[in-house]
């Protein structure tokens, strides 16, 4: 009797398109068409951007670019502060509708996530149909656009998504996906930053067909552990589930602030307030930890951490506050100026979730 061909995965990756700019927009008519920032502004120190709308984006203007630069590119950008909140809120809802067609869900932040939807809720059978009617209720019920990427992995899904932005939604087959990956440039592939880009292409590398001539061994021993799965990747190979329990590694909150923080009583003042953030989040996750972490950026940009572990795991507010202040006062001298402070729990002790499997089991694949 022949053995049955290996079950094809079906993977939708959901991209919210400018989600935090287009929520503000989305909120305020007078931003709408406009180059708009959602970030910290320019004046004093500067902040980052943390979305940009389509409309500054057409400057240049990008996520994680200091306002300064935004400023000097889009002169008439607006800078608007962030409401979190609002984005969590937006997010649960968008979250909701995933729901109704599966349940294996990896979200990635509050404007991403994988589905996985090789058999969904109601034996619709086509992801790429699936797809649609998420970005269409989206739409419907939030007034936002999503962008969506569908393949047999996630990693090829991830890639499709990016493509046709923004309200795009872009198939890419198992008879494409080979050759897709060979004409795809280097640093269009997921986790090559400019850095490994700059070494590949120095190298003659610069398609993943280039990748796809070398060896293993060499990929691995030229680029490390990632050279393993560059070698899997250009042949369209990914084993990656989709993971709606993702272990939570570490949790926590910090502050950058406004001006630098010059003796221990304001310090003190800033860590009660993150202490409390912490504390308020863990409750929120039931999540435990035995080991305390302290984040501090000085002025002149040093980070530095450290840490104190417990035999049993904590959650109260003032273990985490007094070991912060432990953590803070053992590194503190005078003269030192600080700008950041962070506190995080790690090693957790985290409750299965009730309904929680270990592995499971994906069905027959059917039509895309």
């Amino acid at each position: 009797m022949e053995e049955a061909a290996p079950k094809r995965r079906k993977i939708i990756h959901i991209d919210m398109d400018a989600f935090y700019a287009s929520v503000e927009q989305r909120d305020h008519p007078e931003y709408r068409g406009k180059a708009i920032a959602v970030g910290g502004r320019p004046e004093g120190r500067g902040g980052v951007v943390a979305t940009a709308s389509y409309e500054a984006r057409k400057y240049g203007v990008r996520s994680a670019m200091p306002s300064k630069r935004a400023l000097q590119l889009c002169p008439n950008i607006i800078f608007v502060r962030p409401r979190f909140d609002v984005y969590r809120e937006v997010s649960q809802h968008i979250r909701s509708i995933f729901h109704r067609y599966t349940d294996l869900i990896e979200p990635l932040s509050l404007d991403e996530a994988y589905l996985d939807v090789t058999e969904d809720k109601h034996n619709i059978g086509s992801a790429l149909d699936i797809a649609g009617f998420i970005k269409a209720a989206i739409q419907d019920e939030l007034q936002l656009t999503a962008s969506a990427g569908v393949s047999i992995n996630k990693f090829v899904a991830k890639i499709a998504s990016d493509m046709n932005k923004p309200n795009g939604l872009t198939f890419i087959g198992p008879s494409r996906i080979e050759s897709f990956m060979e004409n795809l440039p280097v640093e269009k592939f997921y986790g090559v930053g400019k850095v490994t880009a700059d070494k590949m292409k120095a190298m003659g590398l610069h398609t993943g067909g280039d990748l796809k001539r070398l060896p293993e061994d060499e990929l691995t021993r030229r680029f490390g552990k990632i050279g393993r799965f560059f070698y899997k990747i250009v042949r369209g190979i990914d084993d990656r589930p989709v993971q709606p329990h993702r272990q939570t590694k570490s949790l926590g909150a910090e502050d950058t602030f406004p001006y630098d923080l010059e003796t221990l009583d304001e310090m003190d003042s800033e860590l009660e307030k993150i202490s409390r953030t912490v504390h308020n989040r863990l409750l929120k996750h039931n999540l435990k930890g035995r080991t305390i972490t302290l984040k501090i950026r000085y002025s002149d940009f040093r980070l530095i951490t450290r840490n104190q572990s417990y035999p049993t795991p904590v959650d109260d507010f003032d273990t985490i506050l007094d070991t912060a202040r432990q953590l803070l006062s053992a590194t503190f001298e005078d003269g030192q100026k600080i700008r950041l402070l962070g506190i995080s729990l790690s090693n957790f002790y985290e409750p299965m979730p009730k309904n929680a499997s270990d592995s499971p089991q994906l069905p027959l694949f059917g039509e895309f």
